[in-house]
């Protein structure tokens, strides 16, 4: 982490917090974890992971004498308490890695975290001395608890809002080349920004999932009962047009339009296809032969940037192209970032974690760092009392 990365300029750090020692330090963490049934019927983590990537801040704080609190959201509730998202679960968690750490209500609870209301603001950090951000996950939200704070308290990136930064500026700077992005997910509406933003900067794009459908339509594909972003076609073109390599599926797994899929569903007559997907049928995966394109060009990739999977795999007959990418890129020998919930969640089932150089604990955020170049958490964070204004590092 140097001068090289424009991110970290004028950001206040852990080590710009005035003495800690006796203080009462708020720390809004990302605990948006996901929950499944016990064994006696009551909701448990299903995976800890974002909470045991705040445990270094907390014990950052508490190891110079701070009295630290928590705070996160969990779920989407509507700005009223909501017993199928309350944070008792999450607190069990904490307790064991972080006893004595205390965890405030989900801040959803109040409609004032999402509209940033100033009242919910005063409300939040009243009777504490200083704030930390170590929500990247959330910090391209202009909410309460992360944008508010830094007004008024002394402030501070945590420690893996820093690495999120660090990790992420590579891909802002200058990645060793050749740069690769695979980009997966449902729709290219709801990343058509960040494919505008990295075509200019990768050598290579590679595309998966239900968006690939719109880019395949765009060249005059059909797509049979694929999901498709009609609206997009023109953008997708637009793309294709720039002149940088897009790949895209060759052949495709495809079900019978109507038939369940997801998690436990077999229902359904499952055709491979090539590009063109017939009439009456979905494609829900991607084939061998593009696993393996996919997989070649990555192998020689200096740095590779994964976000979103290449199909449904959470479903066993779809999982084979996700399944097939990851461990491309965890076997590449270059720079890896991973990124999004669906990604991260194919790292960890197929036990690829420590083949990956950074796995990010922000979906949207990261891809929002990428296309606009700055965050609006990063921004309350610079303009907080201690900041250190324009100061390089």
């Amino acid at each position: 982490m140097g001068a090289s990365n424009p991110l970290l300029t004028g950001l206040p750090l852990l080590g710009d917090l005035p003495d800690v020692s006796g203080a009462s330090v708020l720390v809004r963490v990302d605990f948006n974890v996901p929950l499944r049934s016990g064994p006696d019927g009551k909701p448990e983590v299903a995976d800890d992971f974002r909470i045991r990537a705040a445990i270094p801040t907390i014990e950052a704080l508490t190891s110079r004498g701070a009295s630290v609190t928590v705070c996160t959201h969990l779920g989407r509730p509507k700005g009223a308490p909501d017993e199928r998202w309350d944070l008792a679960p999450v607190r069990g968690v904490l307790e064991r890695l972080a006893p004595g750490v205390e965890l405030l209500e989900n801040l959803r609870f109040d409609a004032g975290e999402t509209t940033d209301d100033p009242a919910f603001v005063a409300r939040l950090v009243k009777g504490h001395d200083a704030f930390v951000n170590d929500a990247f996950g959330v910090s391209h939200r202009a909410h309460a608890s992360v944008v508010g704070p830094p007004l008024t308290l002394p402030s501070a990136a945590g420690l893996l809002l820093e690495r999120e930064i660090a990790a992420l500026g590579q891909l802002l700077g200058q990645p060793a080349s050749p740069f690769v992005a695979v980009v997966g997910g449902a729709k290219v509406a709801d990343k058509l920004g960040v494919l505008q933003a990295l075509i200019d900067h990768v050598d290579a794009l590679i595309v998966g999932g239900g968006m690939a459908f719109t880019f395949l339509a765009a060249q005059g594909h059909s797509v049979g009962a694929s999901l498709l972003d009609a609206d997009r076609i023109d953008d997708c073109k637009e793309l294709l047009s720039k002149g940088k390599p897009i790949l895209l599926p060759t052949d495709i797994v495809a079900l019978e339009a109507g038939a369940a899929f997801g998690r436990g569903e077999t229902a359904g007559a499952v055709q491979m296809v090539g590009a063109d997907v017939p009439d009456g049928f979905m494609g829900l995966d991607i084939g061998p032969d593009t696993i393996a394109a996919y997989g070649e060009c990555l192998a020689s990739a200096g740095t590779v940037l994964w976000n979103g999977p290449m199909g449904v795999f959470e479903d066993a007959r779809f999982s084979a192209g996700t399944a097939g990418v990851a461990r491309s890129v965890a076997a590449c020998s270059g720079y890896t970032v991973v990124g999004g919930g669906d990604s991260v969640a194919a790292i960890g089932e197929l036990s690829l974690e420590d083949q990956i150089d950074f796995i990010s604990t922000g979906g949207g955020a990261s891809l929002e760092l990428l296309e606009f170049g700055d965050l609006p958490g990063l921004a309350a964070l610079r303009g907080a009392p201690n900041a250190p204004a324009g100061e390089t590092r």
